[in-house]
């Protein structure tokens, strides 16, 4: 049976729009860092990279180098986990520049994916589909422990108002954002959707007060 994200792993791609404490558990990525306003034209590169080495992943039972444990399954969303410059947390000014973001873009990988493969599939890549950025990405096998997340709908830009909200759900709940960083899932593509239909899982840190 193929395995699907969307039907499977539902309560880390799929959770309501109210905020919920949930564990999430150790999981494997093709990461690319970066930094800059993802509105500018260089961010769909970051983008297009990861795709590729994703597809290729998934794709790679057909040319007959899939590793054991292969098995079918639909390609993860792309994830981004946010930060803000060294600069910005000195102004402290409390406006978002959107140049001093600083973000880790990722998309997930299934289980049997082993640091080798990952190698492997970088190289057919950059012989395939040569890009200066696949010698910037790597794989990383990520824990994020006990977290706060819901679904946010709309723009990206009223995001901070379902942060208040999860923030406060925090409190209210026993519990503490214990990083200003946070992870964001893209349900939906920005480039072919409108922001008010955009759907986004919203995640951050949390620990018991």
């Amino acid at each position: 049976m193929k395995q699907e994200w969307r039907k499977q792993e539902k309560q880390f791609y799929l959770p309501g729009k109210k905020p919920e404490i949930i564990e999430i558990p150790e999981m494997k990525f093709f990461v690319v860092s970066g930094a800059g306003n993802p509105n500018d034209d260089f961010f769909a590169e970051y983008i297009g990279v990861l795709y590729s080495l994703s597809y290729a992943v998934r794709m790679s039972h057909k040319s007959g180098t899939a590793p054991d444990g292969y098995f079918e399954y639909t390609v993860y969303p792309l994830e981004g986990f946010w930060d803000i410059s060294d600069k910005a947390k000195k102004q402290n000014s409390g406006v978002l520049d959107k140049n001093e973001l600083v973000f880790d873009l990722m998309i997930r990988q299934p289980d049997f994916v082993q640091p080798e493969f990952a190698d492997e599939i970088i190289e057919k890549t950059r012989k395939k589909k040569p890009h200066a950025l696949l010698d910037e990405v790597r794989f990383e096998t990520i824990k994020e422990g006990l977290c706060v997340q819901m679904l946010h709908a709309g723009p990206y830009d009223t995001e901070p108002e379902s942060f208040m909200y999860m923030e406060d759900f925090c409190l209210e709940s026993g519990f503490r954002r214990t990083d200003k960083r946070h992870r964001e899932i893209y349900l939906t593509d920005a480039r072919k959707t409108a922001p008010e239909k955009f759907r986004t899982v919203l995640r951050f840190k949390a620990a018991s007060v």
